[in-house]
């Protein structure tokens, strides 16, 4: 990396060149503040507050009529969004419903697909995922009488950053009924290759899923093409649909009829739902997979986001992602050698999400002082900064600026002042 590429101008002449950067006046940046967190709560858009507002007018406008009114019928709402999710997975049509979260489509999807038989018992996962799919997939065990210290199959990890895919697939053994795994591994931020492994489970009858919410938004997929059986992910990191937003799941059209492991009313043939029957007639399509209710103010800070999305287009999106984690990389290698940071992401393109890692023992710390200079990293314990330039609304000019105050409170010790523990909240 030259000399001038360090330089502020360098990075300025890059935000010159960025095709992307109007969609920054989309968003709501607090003033004097650098936001690199996009990758566990994206901001607030401004088409988003529109949506939330108009969907209250609606309410009190219409009343009940507003399930079957207005300009976004609430019964039909879920539908459209999941319309609207389709180019973001490379999905066809009917095959994402908006709905629930990230869990309780977890558990869903593997009620519906998990049918233990003979010797094929086993659930197979990663030592290194999130732990809220490791929670539902030991329940799911359990429910069936299963113990999932026996049951549950989780490929390890060398290094305690990456999995490596040949071990996956050796683990892929005729004892397995199910695989379910990160598309993007939520610490280090490596993506597993989608296809290849959903062509090796399916060399050997093994249904396969996997958990978006670190790719969703920041890296394309073509689950259909790939043959993916599931998919399931949330909605409030790159794809800025709000905390606590309302999540979504992909079910393959292969699958369409098969009966969903947890059925609730919303999963019903609309034509048939208020027949108000005693026996289920389910929609033809993932809508099928719904259970309760469509929480719709909850859903649709999504209409304005996922229109944005579909503006920019997914890999314009990705091109300038892997543009801004390269340019972090590389000025944090030659302005931070000096103070033992490690990054421990994947460094080339096609294994790199959307967020760097960066592992130093003063982490907790470090983090702190960002925040008190009006960064705003993630912290993962026990030693992991997460970073994560979202394409939408951050700069190159403000990657430059963050490492230039990491510098400083590297060179000035401010992260002294600081326990090196972690709050409440990570």
């Amino acid at each position: 990396m030259g000399k001038h590429q360090l330089t502020r101008a360098y990075a300025q002449s890059l935000d010159e060149k960025d095709e992307l950067a109007h969609f920054r006046n989309e968003f709501y940046i607090q003033s004097g503040s650098i936001y690199f967190d996009g990758n566990s709560l994206g901001l607030l858009s401004k088409r988003s507050e529109w949506a939330v507002l108009s969907m209250l007018e609606s309410w009190k406008a219409l009343g009940i009529d507003g399930w079957t009114k207005g300009e976004n019928p609430w019964f039909y709402f879920a539908e459209k969004l999941g319309k609207m999710s389709e180019s973001l997975v490379g999905a066809e049509s009917g095959e994402v419903i908006v709905t629930g979260s990230t869990t309780a489509n977890l558990h869903q999807l593997v009620a519906t697909f998990f049918k233990p038989e003979g010797k094929k018992t086993k659930i197979l996962a990663d030592e290194l995922n999130f732990p809220s799919d490791i929670y539902a997939l030991k329940s799911q065990l359990q429910l069936h009488g299963l113990d999932p210290a026996e049951h549950l199959v989780q490929v390890g990890s060398k290094d305690g950053y990456i999995i490596q895919e040949e071990d996956i697939i050796e683990a892929m053994t005729d004892e397995i009924a199910l695989i379910v795994l990160p598309s993007v591994l939520y610490r280090s931020g490596q993506i597993l290759d989608m296809k290849r492994l959903t062509e090796e489970a399916h060399k050997r009858g093994i249904f396969i899923g996997f958990d978006l919410c670190h790719s969703i938004g920041s890296v394309p997929h073509s689950l259909s093409k790939w043959g993916v059986d599931f998919a399931f992910w949330c909605n409030y990191k790159h794809l800025n649909g709000g905390p606590g937003g309302v999540g979504s799941l992909y079910v393959n059209k292969k699958h369409f009829g098969t009966a969903p492991g947890l059925a609730g009313w919303f999963g019903s043939d609309k034509e048939k739902q208020f027949d108000m029957e005693h026996i289920f007639t389910q929609a033809q399509d993932a809508s099928a997979y719904q259970m309760g209710t469509p929480h719709i103010l909850s859903m649709a800070p999504l209409l304005g986001s996922l229109s944005i999305f579909n503006e920019a287009g997914i890999k314009n999106i990705r091109a300038k992602s892997l543009k801004l984690t390269e340019y972090l990389m590389e000025l944090i290698d030659n302005e931070l050698k000096e103070y033992n940071f490690m990054i421990a992401n994947p460094r080339d393109d096609q294994s790199r999400g959307g967020h760097i890692l960066l592992e130093h023992e003063e982490a907790a710390r470090i983090c702190k002082a960002l925040k008190a200079n009006k960064i705003i990293p993630d912290f993962r314990s026990p030693n992991g900064i997460r970073l994560a330039p979202v394409a939408l609304y951050n700069t190159f000019e403000e990657v430059w600026e963050m490492v230039q105050m990491l510098k400083k409170i590297m060179e000035e010790e401010q992260y002294k002042q600081f326990e090196n523990k972690r709050e409440v909240v990570a």
